[in-house]
């Protein structure tokens, strides 16, 4: 049965974070001299380290209270701080599913993290008949699974990731990078009944702000209490907290987007089809595509010398480039340069 206390580091529990002059006043003053700020200047004075405009907003949209949000400097710092909470290094492992995003494997190695790729299946599935001694195994205290997945684009089945969930005794991060452009749900309705799930979320893609780093988690009053204590005091800048609540008021604006990268992706697609170099091309739940064509390497330097960049996915899955879902004029120009190869 899962039990946080188990499986959170000693030297975590017993650490006392970092208490900010914003942490000890809480209101509005009219004069500010704890912080050594500089007196002058329009960004002289240090941005709200708990983001609470932001996580309100966020309450309201997600439907889960601001105490189950953590916004952290890109989903990235979401991963990095999972390793730091929950693996003692050179002893604890972490598992995730290959081929995959490659930050898990970073930040597992900055944080001596011995990282368990597990390869799925050929459809690009989670085989649970290989995952299930590491399931039990005491030293494994994190899972990640991105889905829809970077770079096969699909998401894992519901029942897959159900049965990990369940049967699995450490953290189950699920990395949801993509899902605003997803037919499937959140995960974030299964919160109250998986206290072991983390969800990570980015705004980086469906949002367009992939410049203002910043990402968010979402989990049980407990773990986010954890990530709270370990990050940085001011890990979001004011500028990038205000950039993210100017784009979480315009969500016609999100919407109308979101859907018109969708349909550019349906256009690409067959347009894909009519090609004679592309050999496969993998269904995407995501705002880009993975396809299968002769020679990754040739084309993907033929489009280079086109100023044309792709993602030559060849040494994680043979023969296939990854392709991002751009405006109309850019995926027009790509189809062009493709049909000349």
């Amino acid at each position: 049965m899962f039990n946080l206390e188990k499986i959170v580091r000693t030297n975590i529990k017993a650490l006392n974070g970092y208490s900010s002059a914003r942490d000890e006043f809480k209101g509005v003053a009219e004069v500010y001299l704890d912080a050594n700020e500089n007196p002058f200047g329009t960004l002289n004075r240090y941005p709200d380290p708990k983001q609470i405009k932001v996580k309100k907003r966020l309450s309201e949209l997600k439907n889960v209270e601001s105490e189950q949000i953590f916004i952290g400097n890109g989903s990235d710092e979401v991963i990095d701080l999972a390793f730091r909470i929950f693996c003692e290094p050179g002893k604890d492992k972490a598992l995730t599913f290959s081929p995959t995003y490659g930050m898990y494997d970073v930040s597992a190695t900055i944080n001596n993290i011995e990282l368990i790729k597990q390869p799925l299946l050929a459809d690009f599935q989670i085989n649970l008949n290989q995952l299930q001694p590491y399931l039990e195994m005491d030293e494994v205290k994190l899972i990640f699974i991105c889905s829809p997945n970077n770079p096969t684009g699909n998401c894992f089945n519901d029942d897959s990731i159900t049965y990990i969930l369940e049967n699995f005794n450490g953290m189950v991060i699920i990395d949801e990078a993509y899902i605003d452009f997803s037919s499937r749900a959140s995960y974030i309705t299964k919160l109250e009944a998986s206290p072991n799930l983390i969800i990570s979320q980015t705004f980086s893609k469906a949002w367009g702000l992939a410049g203002v780093r910043v990402g968010a988690a979402y989990a049980n009053y407990e773990v986010i209490n954890l990530y709270n204590k370990v990050k940085p005091p001011y890990n979001v800048s004011t500028l990038n907290q205000n950039a993210v609540l100017e784009s979480l008021n315009s969500i016609a604006q999100f919407e109308i987007n979101k859907n018109i990268i969708i349909n550019e992706k349906e256009k690409l697609v067959k347009e894909f089809s009519n090609l004679k170099i592309v050999t496969k091309i993998y269904p995407s739940e995501a705002n880009f595509i993975l396809v299968e064509v002769t020679n990754a390497n040739t084309i993907y330097s033929n489009l280079v010398e086109q100023k044309i960049i792709t993602r030559n996915r060849n040494t994680l899955v043979a023969n296939c480039l990854r392709i991002t879902v751009g405006s109309a004029e850019e995926n027009t120009k790509l189809i062009n340069a493709l049909k000349q190869l």
